[in-house]
Order: C-alpha cells, then sequence, then structure tokens
C-alpha cells in the first residue's frame, strides 16, 4: 500500500503542474491536498502530519451551510463516494428496517430461515425472517483513483480526528 501512496502524490502532483492558470491551481489546490491525504492508507492522513491541517480544515468546512467538497480536476477525481454500511455476511440479504418509506436506508441484513421440524420442509408458516443491524464501515468515505493502465483503486478512508 505504500507504493501506492507514492503513485497517488507523484500522479497528483505532476498533474497539479499542468494547471493553466494560477487561479484555477490556487482553487485546487486544497482539494488536491485531501486527495492525497485522503488515499494515503498505510499510514492513514492521521498517521502522516502534514495532512492534519488540510483534513482539519475540510472537517470543519463540512459543518458550515453550503458546503461543497474542494475536488482537484487536474487529477480526475469530483467529491468522494460514500457508503455507510459494509455488505451483509455471506447467506444474508440486505434489507431496510423502514419498509414504509421509499428513500429509507438499507441498514439490516435478514437471513430467512426454515423452521419446520425435520421432514415436514416446504410447509407454508415454516420461515422465519432473522435480522441483524447491518455493519457500519469504519472507512465509509472513498475515492476512485484511475491509473494510467486503465486501472482503478479504490481508496477508502474515514474523518475521524
Amino acid at each position: 500500500m505504500h507504493c501506492v501512496w507514492q503513485f497517488s502524490i507523484a500522479t497528483v502532483m505532476s498533474a497539479a503542474a499542468w494547471g493553466s492558470a494560477a487561479d484555477h491551481a490556487k482553487a485546487s489546490e486544497w482539494g488536491c491536498e485531501v486527495l492525497l491525504c485522503a488515499s494515503s492508507s498505510n499510514p492513514s492522513w492521521r498517521g502522516v502530519p502534514a495532512c492534519h491541517p488540510p483534513m482539519h480544515r475540510l472537517i470543519s468546512a463540512m459543518k458550515g451551510w453550503g458546503f461543497s467538497w474542494p475536488t482537484c480536476p487536474e487529477a480526475g477525481t469530483g467529491k468522494p463516494g460514500y457508503e455507510a454500511y459494509e455488505e451483509c455476511p455471506a447467506g444474508w440479504s440486505v434489507a431496510s428496517s423502514n419498509q414504509d418509506h421509499g428513500a429509507a436506508q438499507q441498514d439490516i441484513c435478514v437471513q430467512i430461515r426454515d423452521t419446520c421440524p425435520s421432514g415436514f420442509g416446504g410447509r407454508d408458516g415454516c420461515e422465519q425472517a432473522v435480522t441483524m443491524p447491518r455493519p457500519l464501515r469504519q472507512d465509509p468515505y472513498y475515492f476512485d483513483i484511475r491509473h494510467d493502465d486503465g486501472n482503478v483503486t479504490r481508496h477508502w478512508f474515514n474523518l475521524h480526528r
């Protein structure tokens, strides 16, 4: 993973040098710093002292009205993706705890179990739906970084100080 951090720095820094106007480069500088720091995985951005100022600035800015995620157009990325939940374990399906609203979060895992006594399989009323809370991701934000060879690497991160 350390090589990915070095590759990301080289890619973004060389891309940033191609900026056509000083104002444009200044405007995206913070976004590129955020991208570099967020894509650091070993150590995470919290373990890189130079990442503390831009990331703490980001966390503070997110609390403000009208927040707009700083981007790094030179690197070909926009704002990050966000996925709050991990996948459900094998044999479980994703579902919503609130079925009344179409926009409800898919926040639980469901497994249908056959509770019929042995030899009575397939009878109506023998199935039981078992649920559990869907596991939360430790690192819910991500950037997808495209490499020169066309491959994409997903870098997960969080914004906990």
